[in-house]
This record gives structure tokens, sequence and C-alpha cells, in this order.
């Protein structure tokens, strides 16, 4: 029923015609059941997608009417409902399934969707009654078949029968070509770090122009097959799914978070998308390895590391660095990429500011970086590194993608102007004429700087704060320098209205313990690793190292070792893995207190779960002796 495309898309559903026309895949998408593959053909989705299509106009959905959708992990189900509800001019709602109830409450009460979807029954069992609250959800709709509950592929079957009429048939292409490109498609809230979400209002031509242009420079980082496990309701992996949908790129989607390095080995990809946690984690892991080695294993493999911190993906190789890595790959990269399935040849890598030394480490083992950057208001691109050509710059986000515009306002704040710009928020004009001029500028909240055309990220404008000094600190900034020590896995810089910045940190406690035992101390409690002394005197040495960069008014003066990590289960990180500042703030108060006690520099006792440091200067002694109350 699908009609192929030879034309250049224009709305979201164009995208899967488009690949109908010039890549159609055996494997378009893919997922994992009971120890399976199970593929669908470009074929089979465009199929799917018109009989789920028809099944929800016979439901009594139409344009207009908001289809909100729920997903613990990512599944075919997933794009089979995007396109079908876009393709009818209806808007998506995807939602995140971790959020609390009042949230999920807050988004139905103010988007109003007519159905729902979830794809599990602890989903179903958490939303039915949040939905009896909302008189205008007709139905709510599952992904696994569960019983007592209607299943997504009950509206299949219906529009199966539905369209062996041929009226049908072009009824529909008829309410699909009726479909504008300046319509809206999705109605996305934003977890956000703070304040209640808003409903950020995006068209088929915002998602359509963005995956356009990103697919200029994307292209070349392989795109044969992917590996998907970022949430599927966050714009960034939804525009990374519309592109490969567009180059004719296979998804493989990942079981969960927990499996993605058998999933990787299994499908061998081409490529993923990630955000720097999950490449940081990959990195502690093999430096975890690295300090278990002895003898002639471990020299080599900390040869190779030194060298990959040094590697300039945009500079001539000499001969001689030639050889010396030609020798590190084949005694230490290979097998780096070997944990990623072995054919990976670039990683998209977005939400977040990557550590530059990390960016060198892969790059050097043979897997290129595509840094980008952008809020879900752009839909989200805004900028991307072009690998391999003078326009990438190890340590920046790229230059702005064809057809937008980048300025930086007086006060640091990256300002945007391109045909990705939203809409605006749902319901709320006032906030979208805060965050679009008139002019047309998008005021992205972000701070960053212009280095002839490469855009560098240095802050949050909301999270900047000014100690009691009038010093202003950009957290960010410290904090990245911090995470670049192998040691240290995640950490929030404090201070806003005391005299100096401090830091909560969490040990990167894999590569802490390999550490202690190649020392002769072996530990396995964290409570015990986060006081010992040795464990306080190494992360005052990386705390020491990264104040070398920073006037004494931003650098690190007192830390505290936590034990326990941040995650998006325990409330401090937003689904896309970033600091829920305020949150960390409140949770972790009695530490922060005791940092400042005496709002000076000095030796601090053990409070709870964590373990506190002076980073201003202690001796090995004053640890100890501290260790000791």
């Amino acid at each position: 029923m699908s009609s192929p495309l030879s034309t250049t898309p224009t709305r979201v559903f164009d995208l899967l015609a488009y690949q109908q026309t010039h890549y159609p895949k055996p494997d378009a998408l893919a997922y994992k059941r009971d120890g399976k593959w199970i593929k669908f053909s470009t074929d089979e989705v465009a199929s799917t997608v018109d009989q789920l299509a028809w099944g929800l106009h016979l439901a009594g959905i139409r344009a207009g009417d908001r289809i909100a959708n729920v997903t613990e992990n990512n599944r075919p189900e997933w794009n089979f409902i995007d396109l079908a509800v876009l393709s009818i001019g209806a808007v998506h709602l995807p939602i995140y399934p971790n959020i609390s109830p009042d949230e999920y409450r807050f988004i139905l009460s103010e988007a109003q969707p007519v159905l729902v979807i979830v794809s599990s029954e602890r989903l179903l069992n958490l939303i039915r009654p949040i939905v009896a609250e909302q008189p205008g959800i007709k139905t709510v709709y599952t992904y696994d078949r569960i019983p007592g509950a209607n299943w997504w592929r009950n509206l299949v079957d219906s529009g199966k029968a539905g369209l062996e009429n041929a009226s049908a048939s072009r009824e529909l292409a008829a309410i699909k070509g009726a479909v504008r490109p300046e319509q809206l498609a999705t109605l996305i809230y934003t977890s956000g770090t703070t304040g209640t979400p808003k409903g950020v209002m995006l068209s088929h031509a915002n998602l359509v122009s963005n995956c356009l242009a990103s697919a200029q420079i994307l292209q070349p980082c392989g795109h044969e097959r992917a590996l998907s496990f970022l949430p599927l309701c966050h714009i960034y992996e939804r525009t990374v799914v519309n592109l490969y949908l567009y180059l004719g790129t296979s998804i493989y989607y990942a079981e969960n978070l927990d499996t993605i390095g058998e999933n990787l080995r299994e499908v061998r990809p081409d490529t993923f998308s990630t955000v720097p946690r999950l490449l940081e984690k990959i990195y502690e892991r093999i430096l975890a390895r690295g300090e278990k080695l002895s003898g002639s294993q471990r020299r080599i493999f900390f040869w190779a590391l030194n060298a990959a911190l040094h590697f300039d993906p945009d500079a001539p190789t000499p001969w001689r660095q030639r050889l010396q890595f030609g020798i590190a790959d084949l005694l230490v990269f290979r097998k780096w990429r070997a944990a990623l399935g072995g054919k990976v040849t670039g990683v998209i890598s977005g939400s977040a500011a990557l550590q530059p030394r990390l960016a060198r480490i892969f790059w050097a083992a043979g897997i290129g970086i595509w840094e980008g950057y952008g809020p879900t208001e752009a839909a989200p691109v805004i900028a991307v590194n072009r690998p391999k050509t003078s326009l990438h710059r190890v340590g920046t986000v790229g230059p702005v993608i064809p057809g937008g515009e980048l300025k930086i306002a007086e006060d640091g704040e990256i300002l945007y102007r391109g045909p990705n710009v939203m809409m605006g928020y749902y319901r709320r004009p006032d906030l979208t004429r805060e965050a679009i001029d008139e002019e047309g500028w998008l005021h992205t909240g972000d701070v960053g700087e212009l280095d002839g055309p490469f855009l560098k990220i240095t802050d949050r404008k909301k999270e900047i704060f000014k100690t009691s000094g009038g010093k202003y600190i950009a957290p960010q900034q410290v904090e990245n320098r911090l995470k670049e020590s192998r040691y240290i896995a995640q950490c929030m810089v404090v201070g806003e209205n005391h005299k100096f910045p401090a830091a909560l940190m969490v040990p990167a406690f894999e590569t802490v313990t390999a550490w202690l035992r190649s020392n002769g101390i072996h530990l396995d409690e964290k409570s015990e690793i986060v006081s010992h002394p040795k464990v306080l005197e190494l992360i005052q040495t990386e705390v020491d190292r990264c104040n070398h960069n920073f006037g004494r008014y931003s650098q690190v003066k007192k830390f505290a070792l936590l034990t326990d990590e941040w995650t998006t289960a325990t409330g401090e990180l937003t689904p896309t893995l970033k600091l829920k500042r305020k949150e960390i703030l409140k949770k972790y108060a009695d530490e922060i207190a005791a940092i400042y006690e005496r709002e000076e520099p000095g030796s601090a006792s053990i409070r709870q779960s964590t373990r506190r440091g002076d980073a201003a200067g202690l001796s090995a002694k004053s640890l100890a002796d501290d260790s000791a109350e």
C-alpha cells in the first residue's frame, strides 16, 4: 500500500518510503526475543505501518489527535506506532517510562491524548489509575500480549482487513497526502533538570530538515547496521533513527542497557549513538582490565593508552607515530574494537560534552567520534563535527549544521536560528516568547564560545553560580576536567554562596579497586574504599592536577567521596544522564553542610556513606589522621 518515494522527503513517514525506493533492507528493524533476533524487512515495516494507520483511523483517530506512547526498551513497535500516527496527521506523544506518577498525571492532563499505548504489564498497572482520571482517553493498548488488555496488534488486524477494500486504500492514501510538512508531528515533554516539564512542539518540517542536514555529515560514520539503545522518547535517538531510515541503515535494538556489550558483539554494528557517560563507562572497564595486568602486558597496555591520549585525528601522523600506533593496534586497540563488535567505525556522541581525552582515545583505537550538540527545541541538532575534513576539532561540537545560523549573545548564551527550531511550547505562549525572540533566534540556555567556525559548550546558563566572594563559577568546566581522571566516575561542583567551590564525587570503583590491589590492598566494601587514606590521597592528587587548569577562585578546595553511583532510578540523573543538580543538592545536603562547616578548607570527618578530602593540599599524614576519626 505504501508508495515508494523518489523525491526528497518532507514528512517523517516519507523517510520510510524513501528507504523503500533507494535502500530496501531485509532487516530494516530487528529486536531480540526469546534468544533470537526477529527481523522486519523494509516492505514488512511499510505494510505494518499502513495497517496500523488504518486501524487507528477505524478506531476514530483523526488529524491533530494526540497518541501517547510509553516503552521501557527500544522495540520495533515504537517505530510502527510513530510512523502510523504521523501518516494520518495525528500527533505522537512519547513519554519517558521512569517518571513519577505525578509527572504522568501532569503530561496526560495537559496534552490530553485520546489513546495511550504502553509496552508492558508494569507500565499498564502504573498508568491505568492515572488514565482513569482523564475522561478524554478512550483506550489503553499494550505492546505485550496481556490477559484482559487491549493488544496493539488488534489495531493492525482490523486495519489489514479494512485495507482489503480498494476504496479504503484510496482513502488512506488521501489522508496521508493531506498531511503538510508544517503540521505538528510530535509533542515531547522535556524531562529537564529542574521545574515542570514543557511540551516542545515539533513539526514534520522541523524533524525532516534536521534529519537531512545531519545526514550530509553523519553518513561517513558507517550506515550498514546500527545498534540502538538510547530512549526513543528522547529527540536525540529519535532523530538518529530517522537518519537511519533515510540512509538505509538496519536498526537493531538492544535488549536493555545491561546487555549492550553482549548485543554489540552479536550485532557487530557499524555505528551507534550514545551519551558521554556510557563512553566513560566503557573506558572505565578498559582501564580496570589494564590495572589487573602485570609485567610486560601491563607496560604495553599503558604505553598504548598514553600514546592514545596524545593522538590528534586532525593532524598529519609522522611515520614514527604511524608505526607506534600500528604496534599499539596489534597488541591493544583491536581488542577494544572487538569488545564493541569489531566493526564499529563511527560513534555518534551527544546530549552532553565529551571529554577531549576520551575522543582522542577512541580515535586512536580506530573508532571515530561524531560529536554534536543541540536541545530538544531544535529537533535537536545545531552543530556537529565533520571528521576527516577541515571542519573537525576535538574538544568542540563542531560547526553549525547546513541551513542554520549561530551566534553568541553578550552574556555568552548560544543563540540559534534555522528550519528545525520548534513551533513553540504547548499551551505556553509566554514561555515560547522567552525562548524564541522576535527575530527567530532560539535562546538555548547553554553558554558557549566560538573559535572560528567551531562551537564549544562551556556550561548551562542556569547552572553557573556565584560564590560568597562574588566570583562566578561554571561548574561543568571543572566537572569535565575532574572526570578526565580515570579514578573519578561522576562529580558535581557545589559552592553557591559559599567561600569556595567543593565537589561531590563518585569514584570509578572498579578502577580504584584494581589500583588498590596493585598496591597490595584488598578491599571490597565501597564504604571502606572511600574512607581509605590511600584512596583519599589518590583522589587528592587527581583534584590537584585538575586545579592547575583554573584560577584560584575556581579551584575545588574540598571534596566528599560517595559510595552510591548516581542513576536515573535513584533520581540524580535525567533519562539522558544529565545531573539533576537540585535533587543532588537536596539528597546530599548533610554532606555539603559538613564540607562547609568551618567555611575554610581543612580536615573533615566521615559522615554516613561519604569520605571527604581537602583539595587545598592535604598531606598523607593528615589524611591518615583524618581517617582515624
